[in-house]
């Protein structure tokens, strides 16, 4: 944080500063924040700085060719980070809009509707930051001189940065237009009331069950769950902006994007923005990076709505690819590629088509994916979903069922239920159901959320937030079946990396069956759940600040 803190703090000194505005970028701080435009044209900045399409492989969620370091609990205290360094920039720059807008000669509307935007995006960060480190610097100034001593300040406790979140999203709901206002195209991705209110939905949901499994005393777990079912409502039953894309499968694709598709809540843009094209690689990269891991696809359903260690639909063993496909949640094919069916460079899916698979010999991700776009990458234009409403619908159930210890049937219908019948799925998780099969409500609202988002950059915080990354993180990693009518190659090809008839491997029990090929061995991967929770703090935030900022617990 500090060093590009000092790079703003000698930006303003200078008495000029580069506000990148679209397509401007050089522009002198005495002659702006003068008009409507002037706010606009800073606020563009932040949009550029939104995360674009990646897969987030520090859960047991997805895989690939290279171990990662956080899922494997590999990882080591870094000197720098821009896990760190990138929010706070990005902070820097809502800081700046804030501190110059307040003083434009505008009225209290005109200058709010642009100042919201900048207290949208600092919530968002810092709640980054809080995910990821807890207790953070919470900076909510420009400095002008480098020896402000808040420039070397210490940690603030998680849940007060938290509550500034809440108050700069409260500032945004009141005053960010309705999504409405900004679905033509020269505002369309422009953040609206709704995605302040699924931001608050989203944060209240990850610090209140935070709270609750971590057993923090610093912070009400009950109030951040309230301060979530209250935005989900409002989003879901009174305003009634948002519903459910009808195609699961194109939801993904060009055919999701725009306001004609009410579930886009808050998206990245891609394609053109005035000054070239803003593109991605998104499809080359499911075929070269992402996976998704056997452990992973083992939450869907039976099509009698039961999860594989009940259903008698269940085939076991598995003999063959397809095997894993017959009688399940449809979002199963929809989401990963069956046998034969025509998927990356145009060909017909194999299993372990080579030696080196370049995914990892997991499951490869068919959901998001564009056949067209693979050879053409570079014209790859489709927008992120970063907020959809399914998220809200679940974040909803999931809050209503921890804050109040139950969820009704009607409650379930709104939620779990409607987003099963998008896909077809038409058998309802009702009480009776979960008593009459000795299920458990939150395990199957939660799983519900797994098989939904799958490669939607939303698993990991899930885990951690519910604390069950010291159960499913230190274990072996297991990818594809193998049958050697549907590959090209041989077991000793690939290493003899596969269980034995009992689901053994070099002795230890990692899956029940045999013939399912181990990405990773469980001995290369640990979970320290004193330490893994939080990352750990970079030592050059740490020195630079003579100690003030100190390191998270046995990092």
């Amino acid at each position: 944080m500090k060093n590009y803190i000092y790079l703003l703090a000698m930006c303003l000194i200078a008495g000029s500063c580069t506000l990148d505005r679209m397509p401007e970028t050089d522009l002198a701080d005495t002659n702006f924040w003068q008009s409507e435009t002037d706010l606009r044209g800073a606020c563009n900045r932040l949009y550029v700085d939104l995360p674009g399409f990646s897969h987030d492989m520090r859960s047991e969620e997805l895989v690939g060719p290279n171990q990662n370091s956080i899922s494997s609990g590999n990882r080591t205290t870094p000197s720098t980070s821009d896990d760190w360094t990138d929010p706070y920039d990005k902070i820097g720059r809502c800081n700046n809009i804030l501190t110059k807008g307040e003083n434009a000669p505008l009225t209290e509307a005109q200058k709010n509707r642009w100042l919201a935007e900048a207290h949208f995006f600092r919530a968002y960060h810092y709640f980054d930051l809080v995910k990821k480190y807890g207790d953070v610097p919470l900076i909510l100034k420009v400095f002008d001189s480098t020896s402000d001593p808040e420039i070397k300040r210490a940690r603030d406790p998680r849940e007060t940065v938290i509550q500034q979140c809440y108050q700069d999203l409260a500032f945004a709901a009141q005053w960010l237009p309705d999504i409405d206002d900004v679905s033509d195209e020269s505002n369309w991705g422009r953040v609206s009331r709704s995605a302040a209110l699924a931001m608050i939905v989203r944060i209240g949901l990850y610090e209140g069950t935070y709270i609750k499994y971590h057993q923090l005393t610093d912070g009400d777990a009950n109030a951040h769950l309230l301060k979530a079912i209250n935005a989900a409502d409002t989003i879901i039953n009174i305003e009634k902006k948002h519903d459910l894309f009808p195609d699961f499968q194109t939801l993904f694709y060009f055919d999701g994007e725009g306001r004609q598709n009410a579930e886009n809540i808050f998206v990245k843009i891609y394609g053109p923005n005035g000054a070239g094209t803003i593109v991605h690689n998104n499809s080359r990269g499911l075929e070269n990076a992402a996976a998704v891991s056997r452990q992973m696809l083992d939450n869907f359903l039976y099509s009698d709505g039961l999860p594989r260690e009940k259903s008698p639909l269940r085939i076991h063993p598995e003999v063959k690819y397809s095997d894993i496909m017959e009688n399940r949640d449809p979002r199963l094919k929809m989401t990963i590629y069956s046998l034969g069916e025509t998927a990356y460079k145009g060909n017909a899916y194999v299993p372990f088509v080579s030696v080196n698979q370049s995914h990892g010999n997991g499951y490869p991700i068919k959901k998001g994916f564009m056949s067209d776009q693979w050879s053409t990458n570079s014209k790859e234009t489709v927008d992120k979903m970063i907020i959809r409403y399914a998220e809200v619908l679940l974040s909803y159930a999931e809050a209503l069922y921890e804050y109040n210890g139950s969820i009704s049937d009607e409650q379930l219908d709104k939620t779990v239920n409607y987003i099963r019948q998008r896909v077809g799925f038409n058998v309802p998780l009702t009480n009776a159901f979960v008593q009459a099969n000795g299920l458990n409500m939150l395990q199957e609202i939660r799983r519900e959320r797994m098989v939904e988002f799958i490669d939607e950059n939303l698993h990991y915080d899930d885990i951690m937030r519910w604390k069950t990354a010291e159960e499913v993180l230190p274990k072996a990693m297991v990818g594809l079946l193998f049958n050697p009518d549907e590959t090209t190659v041989t077991q000793e090809e690939l290493g003899n990396r596969f269980t034995d008839a009992s689901g053994n491997y070099n002795g230890v029990q990692v899956y029940d069956q045999g013939n399912m090929f181990v990405i990773e061995e469980a001995s290369s991967r640990s979970f320290d759940p004193e330490r893994d929770y939080l990352y750990p703090i970079p030592t050059y935030e740490i020195s630079t600040s003579n100690g003030a900022v100190k390191q998270n617990p046995n990092w």
